[in-house]
């Protein structure tokens, strides 16, 4: 773990101290201690303030404006991911207390350390967004082993490494964990088996850890979100096939969605410690055909994949976006280490 300073703040061994900086855009503040009371729209909202959120794959994207969003709403963040300069970069634009950790979320001794270093930092731990991912795509038959099975890792095992290691402070406060899924939850793309794949079981696994832990007080949530504008979808456009495949989905699963508002939506999900967050307003209509849609895109799926498999001929199948090759980086650093 490394800390630094933040702005009007004191270096620390190890953490950063309150900064001083501006609130973040397209947020408000949170009202009165207990519950915000501004209007009846905020019925069950809970005042964030003072609490502690741990956030994994916390570098970028979801995971980086998320910690922006809910430090402006006065929560103290521990950031949690693979990229420590970018983790420092983000840590430096919050303006609460923050602390930073390098570890992998497949790793269980790891995440074990996090949970009891985040907790002995700041004293308890009130919310867990299993948030880190990595996505790959392409034809099954063609696909990296390697890869895909990463993407299985990260996305299912890692929210679940993440939900052990904290689920004891969660307990202690009642808290909330929320696990970061994925329109591939409930859409079974084509050329997209292994993030389907995790983001199925990731879901799942939530819906099960709920019922298993409700009687502790400790909510569970799961995050759904379409395209958002991150560098994972950028990085999957950077294959013509994948972006064409895309393009030709039927509205609105076709459209790439700003960051922004889609965080809002996250937020205001821990907010009232939602079963389910949907990044989209539209999402939330899906669960209602879900049961219709695999035969239904098998369906339509045959005629396209004649049309666009050939596309994938040569095309990179390994992780996408700068996030992908930070794991790939991270990994080839691990290996080169363990070796004699």
């Amino acid at each position: 773990m490394r800390g630094v300073a933040g702005r009007g703040g004191s270096r620390t061994a190890g953490f950063r101290t309150p900064g001083s900086g501006a609130p973040d855009s397209g947020t408000s503040d949170s009202g009165t201690p207990g519950f915000r009371t501004s209007g009846s729209r905020n019925r069950g909202f809970r005042n964030l303030d003072g609490q502690v959120a741990v956030v994994t794959g916390a570098a970028r994207g979801v995971g980086e404006a998320l910690a922006r969003k809910l430090s402006a709403r006065g929560v103290r963040v521990a950031l949690v991911g693979l990229e420590e300069d970018e983790l420092k970069r983000v840590a430096g634009r919050l303006h609460t207390d923050c602390a930073q950790w390098h570890a992998d979320v497949t790793d269980d001794a790891a995440m074990a350390r996090v949970a009891r270093e985040a907790e002995e930092r700041f004293g308890r731990v009130d919310i867990v967004v299993a948030n880190a991912g990595v996505a790959s795509g392409g034809p099954f038959a063609d696909s990296d082993p390697d890869a895909w099975r990463r993407v299985i890792e990260v996305n299912l095992i890692g929210g679940a490494v993440t939900a052990r290691a904290f689920l004891p402070a969660l307990r202690k406060n009642r808290g909330y964990f929320l696990q970061i899924a994925s329109l591939a939850a409930i859409v079974p793309g084509p050329m997209m088996t292994a993030y389907c794949a995790s983001k199925s079981g990731a879901e799942a696994f939530a819906h099960s850890l709920r019922a298993e832990v409700a009687h502790h007080g400790v909510r569970v949530g799961i995050g759904y979100l379409s395209w958002t504008d991150t560098d994972m979808v950028r990085g999957a456009d950077r294959t013509e096939a994948m972006r064409e495949l895309r393009e030709r989905l039927p509205w609105p699963t076709n459209r790439t969605y700003p960051l922004g508002p889609a965080v809002d939506r996250i937020v205001a999900g821990i907010e009232r410690r939602s079963p389910h967050v949907y990044a989209q307003w539209w999402l939330r209509g899906t669960q209602s055909v879900r049961g219709c849609l695999p035969g239904l895109i098998a369906t339509v799926g045959r005629r396209e994949m004649r049309r666009i498999e050939p596309r994938f001929t040569g095309t990179p199948q390994g992780l996408v976006g700068a996030g992908g090759e930070a794991d790939e980086r991270e990994r080839s650093a691990s290996a080169a280490d363990s070796t004699p």
